[in-house]
């Protein structure tokens, strides 16, 4: 379902969202129904997440998974499932070489997204994180891509230190001031957990806008807090599929363990679900 919005608007829309006051939240939809629910819900903004996508192909996430095309055609059904900017986790470029990051900014782009998000994963169990120099060389390359454009184009640079047990706040900052530099127009570290490595890592890369991950087990800081430390933009990765997961085991243990079915009522009526996809599609 193409709604027929402007992707050029949406993606001025995507940078108005970062440079006016105040933080937003940016959820994370899996497929076309789980983003029309949070459209309904009121969020301005998606961004798509591998983990997700993963989950619901019935695959690990990890960058063998899947694969650049499946990635974006799945942005692009979220995308037209929407009115909503959309900006795609992209992972590492899905290649360790500048030309797959041009390609795949590139082509993020030319399916119409309002960004992209490029980390410094490698993919690599035994090597996990690429060299700093090698990671601010496919950051450039990522912006050049960028500018090369003929449509706005939002960046997010990732620095994935935490999310691999590399507990490395420094090298962490020093990464996201370089890409900062190297013109990212937004910096991310997934996997901090307290309010000091969050203000540091903002405070390090002011004025560009900083998005935090949150939906962590045990991380219990709000939007309020969060906005006082300077955060512009909080998503949320895998944690809403997780949680629908988690809603179905206890189902399906409800009824394998206990024999009985006392999960419907707290299931999302039918007919409500009905209504909302049916009036999606009358717009």
């Amino acid at each position: 379902m193409d709604t027929g919005h402007n992707f050029i608007e949406r993606a001025k829309a995507f940078i108005a969202l970062h440079d006016q006051p105040g933080i937003f939240v940016i959820p994370n939809p899996w497929d076309a129904g789980s983003a029309m629910i949070m459209e309904t819900m009121g969020f301005k903004a998606l961004a798509t997440t591998s983990a997700g996508l993963a989950y619901g192909l019935g695959v690990p996430d990890g960058h063998t998974s899947v694969t650049r095309q499946v990635a974006l055609e799945n942005a692009k059904v979220i995308q037209k499932a929407t009115s909503l900017p959309v900006s795609a986790d992209l992972e590492n470029g899905y290649g360790h070489s500048i030309e797959d990051v041009i390609t795949t900014v590139t082509l993020a782009a030319e399916a119409g997204l309002a960004g992209c998000s490029i980390e410094d994963a490698t993919g690599d169990k035994a090597n996990p994180i690429y060299p700093f120099d090698v990671a601010v060389e496919r950051v450039k390359a990522a912006v050049a891509a960028k500018r090369d454009l003929d449509q706005p184009f939002t960046l997010t640079a990732r620095a994935e230190n935490y999310l691999h047990g590399h507990m490395n706040l420094n090298d962490t900052v020093n990464r996201l001031t370089a890409f900062a530099a190297a013109g990212a127009d937004v910096l991310f570290a997934p996997g901090l957990k307290t309010a000091e490595e969050i203000k540091t890592v903002v405070d390090a890369v002011h004025p560009k806008p900083v998005n935090v991950i949150m939906g962590l087990a045990g991380v219990l800081m709000s939007i309020t807090m969060l906005e006082h430390l300077g955060v512009k933009r909080i998503s949320v990765g895998s944690s809403l599929i997780r949680a629908a997961y988690g809603e179905f085991f206890r189902a399906l243990d409800e009824i394998k363990a206990r024999g009985t079915f006392t999960y419907a009522d707290k299931s999302t009526p039918y007919g409500d679900l009905n209504e909302i996809f049916g009036n999606f599609g009358k717009r």
